[in-house]
């Protein structure tokens, strides 16, 4: 099991535990946990309804990929410790890491 902890918009903290071999990324986990994700273009790192900032465990994650940083690029909230939950699997590398979703930018 891989557990990790997210923080809301509103500040609420919670710890989450979910299996690291069903090829989730973290996106699908915030949803199926009724976090207030959109992922509205499916994972597919085009629209950033996903921004979460990683406060602890950022060193341990893979590095970040072109589309993803291209879409970070065009955030003006986006932090040095931004990331797309769409693009970050659930494996033991985010074990112990703390998320905390950012805010949808229109």
């Amino acid at each position: 099991m891989i557990k990790f902890k997210v923080e809301d918009r509103a500040g609420e903290v919670q710890e989450i535990e979910v299996p690291g071999d069903m090829g989730l990324n973290l996106m699908e986990v915030l949803k199926a946990s009724e976090f207030p994700v959109l992922g509205t273009c499916g994972g597919m790192a085009l629209c950033a309804s996903c921004h979460v900032s990683v406060e602890e465990g950022l060193d341990k994650l893979d590095e970040q990929r072109d589309a993803e940083l291209d879409m970070l690029d065009t955030l003006p909230n986006a932090l040095p410790n931004s990331r797309l939950a769409c693009q970050l699997p659930i494996n033991e590398k985010l074990g112990g890491a703390y998320v905390k979703l950012q805010e949808v930018m229109e």
